[in-house]
């Protein structure tokens, strides 16, 4: 279940459907069907019965990463149903596969009224060469982490999300590795501790800036 609880909210990345279990994969599909089709009333039920489902989730093997939110401001949805998905917990600095926010999407499609509702309350967009710097970074420091384990098919973590939307912790349960990532910024820097919990002592915490990524502790957990 992708959900916040005790200052934790997971990281839905993984794209293989293979690997989970095919109830999600099930609910994420008519999720993803009822958002493109602008059937807002059936979006927020699935997001509400649903125990496998999350505001953020979008299709598993889709090519686009759009979620409710993102379908939301393309149709132009009521005002209310933006809210009520914020209110869920849905990003709005989450963006598509092509870069885009949902209120990107809704500037370009004409949708005023939804502006308002979708800004964030920090502009991203200003810090965007330190959140690829630290995507970049993160990305290579779980491939190292993981260069051991069998391949996965995940969208990397945006670092972005995690300062714009304020999140404390953002995990990232890794197939294979019975753990996974814990990622938080603090100071202005991204601070990474990864674990398995089947290795004694496989714990190793990361910092990373702009310009370096640096063990700054391991031998816990």
């Amino acid at each position: 279940m992708e959900s916040a609880s005790a200052g934790i909210t997971e990281w839905p990345g993984v794209v293989d459907p293979s690997l989970l279990k095919p109830e999600l994969v099930s609910d994420a599909n008519r999720l993803a069907d009822a958002a493109r089709s602008g059937a807002w009333d059936s979006v927020l039920s699935l997001l509400e019965s649903s125990p496998w489902l999350g505001p953020n989730r979008w299709r598993v093997d889709g090519s686009s990463w759009f979620t409710a939110l993102h379908q939301a401001a393309w149709h132009g949805a009521p005002v209310a149903v933006v809210e009520r998905l914020v209110a869920m917990g849905a990003w709005r600095s989450l963006r598509t596969a092509a870069g885009d926010r949902a209120v990107d999407i809704a500037r370009d499609r004409g949708h005023a009224h939804l502006v308002a509702a979708l800004e964030t309350t920090r502009d991203g967009t200003r810090d965007r060469r330190r959140y690829e710097a630290w995507d970049r970074h993160l990305t290579e420091l779980i491939a190292s982490r993981t260069a051991s384990l069998e391949p996965v098919r995940y969208r990397p973590v945006p670092t972005e999300v995690v300062e714009v939307e304020g999140l404390e912790t953002l995990w990232f349960p890794y197939p294979g590795m019975y753990g996974g990532f814990s990622i938080s910024v603090h100071r202005s820097r991204l601070f990474v501790e990864s674990w398995s919990r089947v290795a004694g002592g496989s714990g190793q915490a990361h910092v990373i800036t702009e310009d370096h990524c640096v063990l700054v502790d391991e031998g816990f957990v």
